[in-house]
């Protein structure tokens, strides 16, 4: 089986300034990748790319099997489940939360591009229930609150028929109720076997939910380590990785970083 995603020497400059460079990385059907870094060091802009939305300066992107440039992105974007602020920005106020989910069966905006029937909001409904958020169907997303909007954005992602699963900082914002809610849902995502390959954007590690497989770690858009994550986070590589002496700890199956005393 081909991997889900498969980069080689992707570089990406931005206003003279190299935000990615040489990165190769290849993510398996099968596994749950942790990206971290500080700001600025292109987990953002490496997410974009792996999603389709966005081209690099150089370099190889593979997704699903597929090339880009050699694939229609807006038809093999359907595949691609991407939860970020930026797509939250784009999606208006006044639609209902379920519309919302249902049209990410055509990767959509709005629910009037397309013709849906019955069957597609009731499955949206389902979808918004398997993240405990079947209540909000009809609310509008311009009235829910920050966890509100990421349970519907975790639903519109798990809606359809996803090969790739990609989220980028969907904690950020949340409250530490909302925060350890979604922490257990993904969770639970990452150890169901039938779930599509993930692929989480962060810069806590303490977001990072139990059944995550593997690690790539990011510093000026360079990679300082990526495999296994019981092998990549460390403590030492975290410090390299954040430019800062840090302590690591785990415990009951959750990662703890602070600067050492």
């Amino acid at each position: 089986m081909a991997p889900s995603i498969r980069l080689r020497g992707v570089a990406l400059e931005r206003d003279g300034r190299r935000v990615l460079d040489a990165i190769d990385w290849q993510v398996e059907p099968d596994e749950r990748w942790v990206v971290l870094g500080a700001n600025g060091s292109g987990k953002t802009s490496l997410a974009r790319i792996a999603s389709l939305w966005l081209h690099p300066s150089a370099g190889e992107v593979e997704v699903l099997g597929e090339r880009l440039g050699r694939v229609d992105v807006r038809r093999h974007r359907v595949r691609i489940a991407l939860v970020s602020a930026a797509m939250a920005d784009q999606l208006r106020p006044a639609l209902a939360a379920a519309d919302i989910v249902m049209t990410a069966k055509y990767a959509a905006l709005e629910p009037w591009w397309h013709r849906y029937d019955d069957a597609d909001r009731a499955a949206a409904v389902a979808a918004l229930d398997r993240v405990g958020a079947a209540w909000l169907a009809s609310r509008t997303f311009g009235t829910l609150s920050s966890g509100e909007r990421q349970r519907v954005l975790l639903a519109r992602a798990l809606h359809g028929d996803a090969g790739l699963l990609l989220l980028d900082e969907p904690m950020a914002g949340l409250d530490l109720g909302a925060r350890e809610d979604l922490v257990a849902r993904l969770g639970a995502l990452a150890l169901d076997p039938a779930a599509p390959p993930l692929v989480l954007v962060t810069h806590h590690v303490d977001e990072i939910p139990a059944g995550f497989t593997h690690g790539l770690l990011l510093r000026n858009g360079r990679i300082t380590a990526a495999g296994p994550l019981d092998d990549v986070l460390t403590a030492d590589a975290l410090s390299t990785t954040f430019g800062l002496d840090l302590v690591l700890e785990r415990r009951h199956g959750r990662w703890w970083s602070v600067a050492r005393p």
